[in-house]
């Protein structure tokens, strides 16, 4: 560490907090602080280091509070991530995919009931699915601005349209450190409530527009094959969404339409990233409220219900992962998180059991 850097960090330091002990290394410095509220005062002074291309982090001792500073290492990014026709092109297949999906799903479902023309119905899903999909990352991004963390444009992830589905969601990545709990919640919990409130409207409009089979013209679609058994398991929030419309209840079917399928996806996406587990926004919320520890115990459990749900695949995905980034870590992991945002996460528990795809047997759905 350069000796006029050394000297203007110190001084940064004394200058922001109360200094009890300072210990100099070859590579470190490390300060003792004897201030009892110190959250913020270390919010400012990360801040401050970051411009100058150093990075701190508190540590917790048997005999006090303590800052660590050091260098910040730049790691090496693959080129092709930091490109910024990387997210352009991605988001142009995306869209195809989605079109192909749509424009598939809805000459099925007119091949039983017209429901209007696959082109024009191709991009209704297409808005509704990128809506949903775009409005969740729009949440992480508006966070992130408020905590003054940069992030990159949202990364959509090519799905496989008409054999399952045309996306896999989408993500995006931050360009600064996360500082403390209360940030790491925050950008965590504002993609999934954004992506719900699109979803909920979705599947509204969906129930709404869902037509409806009589039973007894069911049984003979299904008997003639087709007509194909939705498995995939049902969402509460669209079990209510068509209630709400007095539909899917005993003596008729309600067909899954495209735009069903798009709230469905919606309701997917959000169960999977409230999930507890790794680094999915819900992993990022249990791990600034539980600790490290009690996140990891909290990934194998999510790994279960994936199980139990028959998402074998997400569930190994989500294993492989952990395995190397088990979750995220701020500089500041002492200061606790407020209690309205722990009574938040009691929330995020209840939504993400009314999102979860619930075995399909205790509900009527079907899929052309």
């Amino acid at each position: 560490m350069e000796e006029d850097s050394q000297e203007g960090i110190i001084s940064l330091v004394n200058s922001i907090f109360d200094v009890g002990e300072f210990t100099k290394t070859e590579f470190t410095l490390e300060f003792k602080i004897t201030n009892i509220e110190f959250q913020t005062k270390f919010e400012d002074l990360a801040r401050a280091l970051e411009n100058m291309s150093y990075v701190c982090k508190l540590l917790k001792k048997d005999d006090g509070i303590y800052i660590e500073i050091q260098k910040f290492t730049i790691k090496k990014s693959r080129r092709w991530l930091n490109a910024t026709w990387t997210p352009r092109l991605l988001f142009a297949i995306v869209i195809s995919f989605v079109m192909i999906d749509g424009y598939y799903r809805t000459s099925g479902t007119n091949a039983i009931v017209e429901i209007g023309d696959p082109f024009q119905m191709a991009i209704v899903y297409t808005l509704a699915l990128l809506g949903i999909l775009g409005t969740h990352e729009l949440g992480h991004i508006i966070a992130a601005k408020a905590h003054r963390l940069k992030t990159s444009w949202p990364y959509f992830i090519p799905g496989l349209p008409v054999v399952g589905i045309p996306t896999f969601g989408a993500f995006i990545q931050s360009k600064g450190l996360t500082i403390n709990r209360s940030i790491l919640f925050d950008v965590a919990i504002a993609g999934p409530i954004a992506g719900l409130v699109i979803t909920i409207i979705v599947s509204l409009y969906g129930a709404y527009t869902a037509p409806i089979l009589d039973q007894g013209i069911a049984e003979e679609l299904f008997a003639d094959q087709i007509l194909v058994e939705w498995e995939q398991g049902e969402p509460l929030l669209m079990t209510a969404s068509l209630a709400v419309f007095g539909k899917g209840g005993p003596g008729h079917e309600v067909i899954m339409t495209p735009v069903m399928f798009a709230a469905w996806i919606g309701f997917l996406i959000t169960f999977l990233n409230l999930l507890p587990a790794w680094q999915l926004d819900g992993g990022h919320m249990a791990r600034t409220l539980l600790g490290q520890k009690i996140h990891r115990y909290a990934t194998y459990g999510s790994m279960l219900v994936l199980v139990l749900l028959n998402y074998w695949l997400m569930a190994i995905l989500i294993l492989v992962m952990s395995a190397k980034n088990p979750s995220a870590r701020p500089l500041d992991d002492i200061s606790p998180l407020t209690r309205n945002r722990k009574l938040a996460y009691i929330g995020i528990i209840a939504l993400a059991v009314l999102c979860a795809p619930l075995p399909s047997g205790l509900f009527s759905g079907i899929l052309p």
